[in-house]
């Protein structure tokens, strides 16, 4: 884990850890953050040391928020996009970048396992990294499909729209990295080339979960609105919008059961069941069998095929879809009007 510790103060209250070359103090090692099944602080943080392989592989480099739980997963929760400016270790790293709204925050760039033992040392548990890497932050690099079982379906009709999606991607030439959402989703990950904005690497995420829902529209759905998705799995393109982000790779969920968002392989995808990845699982797993997401930056993706179908859309009148509601309006954007209020529709 190259971490090795020294007690400090009375009993177990605070330990310096020496992760990756640099000191991590750890404080209220003892503290219960998840209370069901009874892990520490000290668990978590020596989870993050333990997967710290796999979790380097999702975050390096990338501007990342922070979900922290400083008294526990009962406790109170907040996102952290900045990095305090003062009593922060001098070797921390971070990255600027842009919200919607044109403001900018320095989030934090885990360069290495010491800047992820630091945020689980200030209770985060959930680490949400953006699409982006620090080189250049506004050209996301991964292009990401997140399917949401809407009520009425559940985990294995993601895992049947993971299949029908999977065979999208090869006929397209395009690899396609799967992991479990730490709950009843899916996600599917794609390195692509980092030529695009965020525009137009949504753009091209809604052409794909078109032709996904063209082919299997019992299963599938684009409909941003709850009212017009029915029990069908919903392909959240949104999560490829400015400032959305999804918990990584390796990262732990904050559930009673402490789950992993955790990468697996096709073949064995059928048989997942995702509440056996927690924190007392995923480590070992990881050890015994390497990481399936090993591969997923040895051949970045050229979107132009995506884009090209998103063109063949519009000319069907079938053109952009609604942002999220605290995006400003953006050109071309239909209206975000719930359609069962929108006075205008036609009836």
């Amino acid at each position: 884990m190259g971490a090795s510790r020294a007690t400090s103060g009375v009993g177990k209250r605070a330990e310096q850890v020496e992760v990756a070359g640099r000191d991590v103090r750890l404080t209220s090692p003892d503290r219960v953050i998840f209370p069901e099944r009874g892990f520490t602080k000290a668990d978590v943080f020596e989870y993050y040391l333990a997967v710290g392989e796999g979790i380097m592989r999702a975050l390096r480099d990338r501007p990342t928020t922070l979900q922290r739980f400083p008294d526990g997963v009962d406790g109170e929760m907040f996102f952290q996009k900045r990095v305090p400016t003062r009593g922060v270790p001098p070797w921390l790293s971070t990255a600027t970048i842009s919200f919607p709204s044109g403001r900018s925050a320095a989030e934090l760039r885990p360069a290495d396992l010491a800047h992820v033992a630091w945020a689980a040392q200030m209770g985060t548990i959930v680490f949400h990294p953006w699409p982006v890497r620090a080189g250049d932050v506004d050209r996301p690099d991964e292009l990401r499909v997140d399917l949401d079982p809407q009520p009425g379906t559940d985990f294995v009709t993601a895992v049947a729209a993971a299949g029908e999606l999977r065979g999208i991607l090869d006929e397209l030439g395009a690899t396609g990295w799967p992991k479990t959402s730490g709950g009843r989703g899916l996600h599917v990950y794609l390195r692509i080339e980092p030529r695009w904005t965020f525009t137009e690497v949504r753009r091209a995420t809604i052409a794909l979960a078109r032709e996904l829902e063209r082919r299997r529209p019992d299963l599938v759905t684009t409909a941003w609105w709850k009212e017009q998705r029915g029990e069908r799995v919903f392909v959240d393109y949104n999560q490829m919008a400015r400032d959305r982000t999804i918990a990584c790779a390796y990262s732990l969920r904050a559930n009673a059961r402490a789950t992993v968002s955790t990468p697996v392989d096709w073949d064995e995808l059928p048989d997942v069941e995702p509440d056996d990845f927690d924190l007392r699982t995923v480590a070992a797993r990881l050890a015994e069998r390497g990481d399936p997401h090993a591969g997923i930056d040895d051949a970045p993706w050229d979107i132009t095929p995506l884009l090209e179908w998103a063109d063949r859309d519009a000319a069907d009148d079938r053109g952009d879809l609604p942002y999220p509601p605290d995006h400003p309006k953006m050109p071309g954007e239909p209206k975000r009007v719930q359609p069962s209020k929108d006075r205008d529709r036609p009836r």
